[in-house]
């Protein structure tokens, strides 16, 4: 079964100036993302933000994995110019 990873976000204007957050955090998907990008592990994020969730990491995972796929060249299609 998918998960519905946008259920774990949402975005105010009143929380991080409407950048997307881990619902009920400030902890912006962003800064997950660099989290991991740096190399950080489910654990160490879930120690640097006690915010979050498993789940809600899981998500983010999820969700830059589905928007990559949106963005990925399909293989022998022209590029846009």
């Amino acid at each position: 079964m998918a998960t519905d990873f946008l259920s774990f976000f949402e975005r105010r204007p009143d929380v991080c100036g409407g950048e997307l957050v881990v619902k009920g955090t400030r902890v912006t998907v962003r800064t997950v993302l660099a989290s991991l990008a740096e190399g950080a592990t489910v654990d160490q994020i879930l120690a640097d933000f006690p915010t979050l969730t498993e789940g809600s990491v899981r998500a983010v995972i999820a969700f830059a994995s589905a928007s990559a796929e949106e963005d990925l060249p399909i293989p022998g299609a022209p590029v846009p110019a």
